[in-house]
Order: C-alpha cells, then structure tokens, then sequence
C-alpha cells in the first residue's frame, strides 16, 4: 500500500471516527443504569427509555414536530422542485442570484432567521389583526423556508443529471409538453424528489433554533421539550430519546434507499 493511500484512507478513518463516536457514545449513555453518568456504568438497564415513552412532553413534542415536518414537507417540495425546474430548464436573467436567494434560509444562522420571522411575524399580525406568532400555521410557514431551499439544492443536482435525450426523443414521437413531463421527466426525477422529501423532513423535524422563538404557550416540538427537560434534570433519558430518533431517522434513510437510490441523485 502506497503512502498516499495510506494517509488518504487515514483521513476517512478519522474523520468518520469524529462523526460517529459522539453518536455511538450516546447510545451507549441511554442504557447506563446511574442517573449521573459515570464510566465504567453500575449496570445496564431499559428504563430511561421507559421514562422517556411516559413523559406526556416528549409524545406531544413529538406529534407537534411531526405534524409540522410533515406539512412543511407538503408544501414546501412541491415549491422547492418547481422552483429547480424553472431555474434549470429556462433562460431567466440572474439565475444564480435567484439560487442564491432560495438557499438564503439554510445559510442565514437559525437564531438570526428566527428573530427576524418573530418580527415580521408580529408585525403582520398587528397589521391584519389575526394570531400568526405562536400558532401551527405560522410555524408551519417558518419551517417551509426550510423544506424548500433543501428541496432546491437537492432536485437541482437531481435534474443536472438526467438524460435529456430521453424527454427529447418523446416529444419527437409526438408526446405533448405535459405528457413528457408526467410520463418522462417526472419518473426520473422521483429519486431526487423522495431525497428532497426526506431531507426536508428531517430538517424541519429536528429543527430548534428557528422553532424556539416562534412557538407559543402550551406548544413545543421534540427538541423543544428536550431543552426544557434538561433544565431541570439531568439523566440518560435524553440520550434515549435521541437514540429513538436516530433508530427513526436511520430506518427512514434505509427504507427510502431501498426503493429510490439515494445515490442516483448526483
């Protein structure tokens, strides 16, 4: 084995090591039999993850995020795929600097995004005399800026890909526009759309930062209700709880793969 290979294949060790290890200590944590957390465990136990399915909090933050992540995701693919389409099918003026204002939200800090949506927010509602801050539809309307600039970079890698050929050799058949794009061009882009889909759903479901500041009295989301558990308290059912969502999240990614290959999109 040559040097170079040697350091190249070093390099991926570690870094997958500095990305993993956190994660694989956490779920280790989640089984420590001791409220305090110390190494080597007095035992191992299922308990916490019991605590954890019990606390009223964690199931409402969980149906609240999920509700949220879900019609973020409705709304904002759709969106996000028709806004790719536009920017790499057509010749509009200035399309790199209308890619760079659809990917504004996930390049601005969560914090500062969040604040600035609270403002407006208020500002809208003073002006139409109507409740936006602190109700689902308005969190809602928050976490689409999330859902659509994911859906933006990933459907566009997705169609700079594709095969145009394959549209063109159908509209030479005599397919119309819309029958190329529902028989076409729509089939290939689904490996790119169910990514964007699940990226965005993660991304909104996990989301704090934004969600903090815009949620109201008697609504939290999953990580919202994490936060408040660990002001009080502090004990391995957090790292159970987030070890139910990697476990989540994991089965999405592999089940998702196994039906549309996530690596078709680049």
């Amino acid at each position: 084995m040559s040097l170079t290979r040697l350091v190249y294949r070093t390099g991926i060790f570690a870094a997958y090591t500095v990305m993993l290890l956190p994660v694989l200590l956490l779920i280790v944590t989640s089984f420590f039999q001791d409220a305090i957390i110390s190494f080597p465990p007095s035992g191992l136990t299922l308990s916490w993850y019991a605590n954890a399915l019990q606390r009223e909090e964690f199931l409402n933050g969980f149906i609240v995020s999920f509700e949220v992540a879900a019609l973020a995701t409705l709304i904002g693919v759709p969106v996000g795929t028709a806004a790719s389409l536009a920017l790499v099918r057509s010749n509009i003026k200035a399309k790199q600097a209308i890619t760079t204002f659809l990917l504004g939200p996930i390049i601005v800090p969560g914090i500062v995004a969040g604040t600035a949506l609270y403002l407006t927010f208020l500002i809208v509602q003073m002006r139409l005399d109507m409740d936006i801050v602190g109700t689902l539809p308005g969190l809602v309307g928050a976490h689409i800026l999330l859902t659509i600039p994911w859906t933006v970079r990933v459907v566009t890698a997705g169609l700079q890909g594709l095969d145009r050929s394959v549209e063109e050799a159908a509209a030479n058949l005599g397919a119309r526009p819309w029958t190329v794009f529902m028989r076409v061009t729509l089939p290939m882009m689904r490996p790119a759309i169910v990514a964007a889909s699940m990226f965005s759903f993660i991304q909104s479901f996990e989301n704090l930062e934004l969600t903090l500041l815009l949620v109201g009295p008697g609504m939290s989301t999953l990580p919202i209700a994490m936060l408040n558990y660990l002001e009080f308290q502090i004990d391995p059912t957090l790292a159970a709880v987030a070890t139910i969502q990697i476990v989540v999240i994991a089965a999405m990614m592999l089940i998702t793969d196994r039906y549309v290959k996530l690596s078709r999109i680049v």
